[in-house]
């Protein structure tokens, strides 16, 4: 299959070189050239603007950082949608319904089909093929491209409606971001009563607290100290306030995510939007004078 890949990041160069991998005729677009050469070596096809990716391909996927870049690549000029040859724009990126619902009716102008598709499971998800991928859209379209989402990860068909995907990628996003803020606090207050940070997690672990944090971010990135779980503080607050946007237009209470919110935005205030996720525990060390840590396996 011809598949056009606009976004060479952390989580779309693995996500393109895994479809390359795989059998398939890629056309690649980035705004930064050396993560184009790095693909292009393993048999990608370059090219210049988003247009040209859909000049190639009838099928144009997307992994994007923020809603108004995908608004932009999907829909601006020399985007997507002056593409000669596109049918569906496949949007692996987290914009939120609102957002999706948008571009879908824009590039319907054009009969092009947009299929929701975001996906979570992080760069080793995106490395090793086990990503969720959560697709809506036109039933016939997903079908057409399902065997390429597949090389990506398990797909979820969430239904026909626009945006669907997209809210089941948010709903996920705030019990991560949730776990990890939650985790934060806990880890702290353990350590600072002099609890050993590493016996935490085993006891953790084994019993009913367990979460993603703590089966493999604490671990990983805070304990050592390393701070490289390879997704930002910055983008998860993006996240989380497209979740609590789209939940105060359905009239759901948020008032956890809100508080999680509030320490997002502490870090990307003390610790820039670049920040790795996992130091969000650092705000919260520095108010408790301890840090987790813990050398060794």
């Amino acid at each position: 299959m011809d598949i056009g890949f606009i976004g060479l990041g952390n989580m779309g160069l693995p996500m393109a070189r895994r479809l390359i991998e795989a059998g398939h005729r890629v056309v690649v677009y980035d705004t930064r050239q050396e993560a184009i050469g790095n693909l292009s070596a393993r048999g990608a096809i370059a090219v210049r603007s988003p247009a040209e990716v859909a000049d190639a391909a009838e099928t144009v996927m997307a992994s994007l950082p923020t809603p108004d870049i995908v608004l932009a690549v999907a829909t601006g000029p020399r985007g997507v949608i002056e593409g000669k040859r596109v049918r569906r724009f496949v949007d692996l990126s987290t914009t939120g319904a609102v957002m999706a619902q948008r571009i879908f009716k824009l590039l319907a102008q054009r009969d092009i089909v947009q299929i929701d598709s975001p996906v979570s499971g992080g760069v080793r998800g995106a490395e090793k093929g086990t990503l969720a991928v959560m697709a809506s859209g036109p039933r016939a379209e997903i079908a057409a491209i399902e065997p390429a989402l597949a090389v990506l990860g398990k797909v979820f068909i969430l239904g026909e409606r626009p945006g669907a995907g997209q809210t089941m990628k948010l709903v996920n996003n705030v019990l991560s971001a949730t776990a990890m803020a939650a985790t934060s606090e806990a880890m702290v207050m353990g350590v600072k009563a002099g609890l050993d940070p590493r016996i935490m997690l085993d006891v953790i672990n084994a019993g009913t607290g367990r979460n993603t944090a703590t089966e493999q971010k604490f671990a990983k990135a805070v304990l050592p100290g390393t701070f490289d779980l390879g997704f930002t503080a910055g983008l998860m607050m993006k996240d989380v306030k497209l979740f609590l946007d789209e939940g105060a237009a359905l009239g759901v209470p948020t008032q956890v995510i809100e508080a999680v919110a509030q320490l997002l935005q502490l870090t990307c205030e003390e610790l820039g939007p670049d920040a790795d996720l996992t130091a969000i525990v650092q705000p919260v060390e520095k108010r408790a004078g301890v840090k987790v840590r813990a050398s060794g396996p």
